[in-house]
């Protein structure tokens, strides 16, 4: 029922009113009495948080109604507002035709896989505590959510030299950052501003590929820098000063550079590259691997001496803000950034990087091919980890083979220091992924 990011799929199949009626009977049933409750841009919300709402307070929850905001403007309110948990309706940086649930605890973190366990044996046992009519949850409207998220970004970065910045709301809830940035003293240019759940302007998804509009408003200006956001704002990447796209691990090397000091740990996934552990070991702070899914690096935020932690896919967490990805934060300390030391271009030429390569392989059998990729590599390489697939570091390099959460796929990704090197540890990884599905191919005949 969860993924790693919550419920997610297309609406009108997987996700239906009857779905988010369910969920919010269950999250009132398992005891959380005070509810923030919003939603992204897409239309199919209104329906979905109306069945939601309805859910809750059927079961004698109160409900605090954020309307339209950014994810983590509503991840945020539920510690301001003590509040016992806050839902999102909001398929992130899926298409429009998709859309979803996310579930935030007290402490503004999401859900842990135990809390995520117990709504879905609610649901699927209909297991609920309906109320009688007079024991119906109270609705309220919580008007100033957005104000006070951008207070609480306002009040953690200080630009004494505000430069030019083009902010790509891509149709989505990422408005906040522009108001921020103008309010902080920056000259703003916005791009794809109006909020449209159909998202007309680019794919919700900022990647390399959907953002050519940005990279060319940027380039034809005098911004240094842009910004982009996915539908509901929990994600942050963005473009140099010529326009060029920052490289996701890049961005994750500078912002684990700048928030960490000797003794420090930054959170980041098993695949994430060797550039953030280089740029790290140069201030004498460390990388403490997680899963992949920003959730994952948000459980691991929670710990001692973990300062930042960071997804390449733009989920960027300060813990002593907040534990939810936060896009606008990220783009106001990305600006920062720049004001402090100089053109993006610069920063992002001073992280070495290495040659890395990603391929995804169709698998019908995914996990039983990943016990075959497990039984062989455990046989040819020593130092072998399995917290998430299967992962190999070599010295001067790594491999991970790891099975897809969403998909029927295998993701492979190997990098090494040099490009020989990266070339064989390739070769040698396909062919394991290649000897695993053939094994099972002939299994099955």
């Amino acid at each position: 029922m969860f993924g790693t990011s919550g419920i997610r799929g297309t609406v009108g199949e997987e996700i239906t009113a009857e779905l988010a009626l369910e969920v919010g009977r269950a999250v009132a049933s398992d005891g959380y009495d005070r509810v923030v409750v919003g939603r992204d841009a897409r239309e199919s919300g209104r329906v979905l948080t109306d069945a939601l709402t309805a859910g809750l307070r059927e079961c004698g929850a109160d409900v605090l109604e954020a309307g339209v905001a950014p994810t983590p403007t509503i991840a945020r309110a539920v510690p301001r507002e003590n509040a016992d948990a806050g839902i999102v309706v909001t398929a992130s940086h899926n298409p429009a035709p998709d859309n979803g649930i996310k579930l935030w605890a007290a402490s503004g973190k999401a859900f842990d896989s135990d809390q995520r366990d117990a709504i879905a044996t609610r649901v699927e046992a209909d297991e609920y505590d309906l109320r009688p009519w007079d024991g119906h949850g109270s609705l309220e409207s919580l008007e100033d959510s957005t104000d006070q998220h951008a207070t609480a970004i306002t009040e953690s970065v200080s630009i004494d030299d505000p430069p030019s910045v083009a902010v790509d709301i891509g149709n989505g809830t990422g408005e906040i950052t522009a108001r921020v940035l103008s309010e902080l003293g920056c000259d703003v240019v916005t791009l794809n501003g109006q909020r449209d759940g159909r998202f007309p302007g680019r794919p919700s998804e900022p990647t390399r590929e959907t953002l050519g509009d940005l990279s060319a408003l940027v380039e034809a200006t005098d911004a240094s820098v842009g910004i982009a956001h996915d539908g509901d704002a929990d994600r942050m990447l963005a473009v140099d000063e010529t326009g060029s796209f920052v490289p996701k691990d890049v961005l994750l090397a500078l912002f684990a550079r700048e928030t960490a000091t000797d003794g420090d740990v930054v959170a980041a996934p098993v695949d994430t590259s060797m550039a953030v552990d280089d740029a790290l070991a140069a201030v004498g702070a460390s990388v403490s691997r997680t899963r992949v899914g920003d959730t994952f690096v948000a459980d691991r935020a929670t710990q001692p001496n973990v300062v930042f932690g960071g997804e390449p896919s733009g989920a960027w967490i300060w813990p002593d803000e907040t534990l939810c990805p936060d896009g606008p934060l990220a783009a106001c300390k990305l600006v920062e950034l720049v004001a402090d030391l100089g053109p993006l271009s610069s920063l992002v030429d001073g992280v070495e990087t290495y040659p890395i390569r990603r391929a995804s392989v169709s698998v019908e059998e995914k996990i039983a091919v990943m016990n075959q990729v497990r039984d062989r590599v455990s046989e040819r390489y020593d130092d072998v980890d399995t917290l998430d697939g299967v992962y190999v570091d070599v010295d001067d390099g790594w491999i991970l083979l790891r099975a897809s959460g969403t998909e029927p796929v295998v993701r492979l990704t190997v990098e090494a220091r040099d490009e020989s090197r990266a070339e064989r540890l390739e070769a040698d990884a396909v062919g394991i992924l290649e000897t695993a599905i053939a094994t099972m191919a002939g299994i099955r005949s």
